[in-house]
């Protein structure tokens, strides 16, 4: 018997029972589908947030209090040995391959302005804050390079909070109070988004040493330094480690790379995406067992085709690889079916809700049909065997 033969015979078998066949092939287009946008999403997410950790740039270090290793986000403060210091942060300036070095300090409090008030983020921090996160400032100017120890009371404002307080008016040379103190306004930053949560628009900058104050706090929340496009990082945390180790008398604190936190957080979302690939595979193992099944009712009623084939001359081999194509049609139809189906509903979802991160990825979507057609094969050796196994006299006499 011919290939052409085989194919001709197995497309038939299919064809000849389509309600049956189409059900059977929507168990795997469900399971395709579900491993499609499943991954979909989790490839979204796993780029949204690699995206939102570069916005700031790749030479940036994180200097947290306390001997844990942290993601470097600033707002855990860590019981340690001495805390993190403005002394430490003037300290670190010194070092030859850091071109800037930004203390930290994050809180909560209300901001008043002619009775508008509104509770923000407060971020405490140093002059260098538009070249360490990279942001700029729309009207105005940023914070002065003022001695930390006795900062002049001026405050940035984040152009939500520039919106909410001031509408149309001139936000520049006003004074409002901030958690109780008065400051002056001398500048509003250009929108950057959110950050992980973290509404950047909606916050206002103040010296790092008066933040200190507000909050009665004496360690800083962070120290992040940028070093020189090309340099070591490895070698510049070498420093940082040295400088503090000798001011501190131990190592009570964390180095962070940005290299470091984008490794682990690929990997961590790497998993993540394999996860959520494996709910939706439980869906395709689903279809197999439907095809199993309807593969096992197919042999029990075509004995006697099967039994007519062997009398004509085909060999078990020939019947063998005949329903192995029949299962395989199936899988690969309803494979197809449930990558048109996820793609298509990736594509809903990005326009229904554009704020979900979505992103179909052509190596789940590739490799979830190359498991549809193994598990369609797999699904069809029973009964293909059970089928090539049957005597030909039997078969025949089953009708």
């Amino acid at each position: 018997m011919r290939a052409i033969d085989l194919s001709r015979l197995a497309a038939g078998a299919v064809t000849a029972h389509r309600s049956r066949s189409l059900l059977t092939a929507l168990g795997i287009a469900v399971g395709i589908a579900a491993v499609v946008l499943l991954t979909s999403i989790g490839e979204g997410v796993h780029r949204f947030v690699l995206q939102e950790f570069s916005q700031f740039g790749t030479n940036i270090i994180g200097v947290t209090p306390g001997k844990t290793e942290t993601f470097g986000i600033s707002g855990a403060q860590v019981s340690n040995v001495r805390p993190l210091s403005l002394d430490d942060a003037a300290a670190l300036e010194r070092l030859e391959q850091v071109v800037a070095v930004m203390p930290v300090v994050q809180g909560n409090a209300q901001v008043e302005f002619e009775g508008r008030t509104r509770r923000t983020m407060i971020l405490g921090v140093g002059s260098e804050l538009p070249q360490v996160w990279s942001m700029n400032v729309s009207a105005g100017r940023f914070l002065p390079p003022d001695d930390q120890r006795a900062p002049r009371a001026f405050v940035v404002l984040g152009s939500k909070v520039r919106s909410e307080l001031f509408g149309d008016r001139n936000a520049l040379g006003q004074r409002l109070r901030v958690g109780g103190g008065r400051y002056r306004v001398i500048g509003v930053m250009e929108s950057k988004g959110q950050f992980l949560g973290f509404d950047l628009d909606d916050a206002v900058y103040v010296p790092a040493g008066k933040a200190l104050e507000l909050f009665n706090r004496e360690s800083l929340m962070e120290i992040d330094l940028v070093y020189r496009a090309g340099a070591s990082a490895d070698s510049v945390r070498a420093g940082i480690e040295r400088v503090l180790r000798a001011r501190h008398g131990s190592e009570d604190f964390t180095v962070t790379t940005q290299q470091q936190m984008l490794d682990v957080l690929g990997s961590v979302l790497d998993v993540l995406t394999f996860a959520v690939a494996a709910l939706g595979g439980i869906s395709l193992f689903v279809g197999g067992v439907g095809i199993l099944t309807i593969m096992t009712i197919s042999v029990r009623e075509r004995r006697s085709e099967i039994g007519l084939l062997r009398a004509i001359g085909a060999r078990r081999a020939q019947v063998l690889r005949l329903f192995l194509l029949e299962s395989l049609l199936l899988s690969a139809i309803g494979g197809f079916a449930g990558l048109a189906l996820g793609l298509g509903l990736a594509v809903a979802l990005k326009f229904i809700a554009p704020a979900l991160p979505v992103h179909p990825s052509l190596e789940y979507a590739l490799l979830a049909e190359l498991l549809a057609v193994l598990i369609g094969l797999a699904a069809g050796v029973l009964p293909a065997r059970h089928a090539a196994r049957l005597q030909p006299l039997d078969a025949l006499r089953a009708e």
